[in-house]
């Protein structure tokens, strides 16, 4: 029996843990990906107070070591399911664990948007990809697409415009969404085109593999397709949050409808992090959030 349970290893969870273990709760982190959460597939990360520049995997590791020098338990399985029986919370896994505790914190995150277009799914890992800093080597010398106009798709874009030979960026919008110091550097490269205003509206395929996008402009209606070897999506986040409805009421797009002090109708569970109803969705408000969240914890199990 641990005084807290955490769903979730990104910086939300893990700073959840953080102030748990400081105020003296025994804590378990249980986590189906990877512990560090989306942070650790950026490559620079410039806007954490005090850090000039961090790798997202550094900082995750770091998050990681803080959390587990202070105490905590940490188990890499993917929950299923929750259960309350009086004050208890009971976490199973799909794995076959079951773990019991007395409050319990919710920071699933958040997983890739994808497009949906036709054989979509079957193309991932055969060309279509999230993370170029997982997969951007397997492009060297080649030419691929960048799906999305925010921070991460421009981080991506210029980490990938190092060893591709040709980027194209694709955004629906007619701007970029990210930061202009990421625009600006972006469009500084010669080797990266940017195409405004365009949809992809489906995909090229020989064997099983990648081999282009089929793209429109949505105010000239033109369309074409682009020869590629990888399409790199960025194109936002969805919520993972519905095995948890039953004890944390979600808005209608899927997110917890929780507010600043991340507590839910449920006695004794508590929300923080990306899945939760919020305008800004950054390290630092994750972060904010498992603050919160474990403050809170601690003066319910007090």
């Amino acid at each position: 029996m641990h005084d807290i349970i955490i769903v979730g290893g990104g910086p939300a969870g893990l700073t959840a843990a953080v102030y748990a273990l400081r105020a003296g709760k025994t804590v378990l982190v249980v986590e189906k990906n990877g512990f560090g959460g989306q942070i650790a597939y950026s490559p620079k990360v410039e806007n954490i107070p005090g850090t000039i520049l961090i790798s997202g995997t550094e900082f995750a590791d770091q998050l990681v070591e803080q959390a587990m020098n202070l105490g905590a338990e940490m188990e890499l399985e993917n929950v299923v399911r929750v259960e309350t029986e009086g004050d208890i919370k009971r976490v199973y896994t799909e794995e076959g664990g079951v773990y019991e505790a007395k409050a319990l914190i919710l920071a699933v995150g958040v997983k890739h948007r994808m497009l949906g277009l036709e054989g979509e799914q079957e193309l991932v890992g055969n060309g279509i990809s999230f993370c170029a800093v997982c997969d951007g080597a397997f492009y060297t010398g080649q030419d691929v697409a960048m799906v999305g106009g925010g921070n991460s798709a421009l981080q991506e874009a210029l980490l990938l415009s190092e060893v591709c030979n040709h980027v194209t960026v694709v955004q629906n919008l007619a701007f970029f969404t990210g930061e202009k110091k990421l625009a600006d550097a972006l469009l500084t490269k010669e080797n990266v085109s940017v195409m405004f205003s365009t949809l992809v509206t489906g995909y090229e395929s020989t064997d099983g593999a990648l081999t282009g996008i089929r793209v429109k402009n949505t105010e000239t209606e033109a369309e074409q397709t682009l020869a590629v070897s990888g399409a790199f999506l960025a194109v936002g986040l969805v919520p993972e949050n519905d095995a948890f409805a039953e004890f944390a009421q979600l808005n209608d797009r899927g997110y917890f409808a929780s507010g600043e002090d991340c507590r839910t109708a449920t006695p004794g569970v508590f929300v923080a992090g990306d899945c939760r109803a919020k305008t800004i969705r950054q390290v630092t408000t994750a972060a904010a959030d498992g603050a919160v969240a474990a403050l809170a914890a601690c003066d319910y199990l007090a």
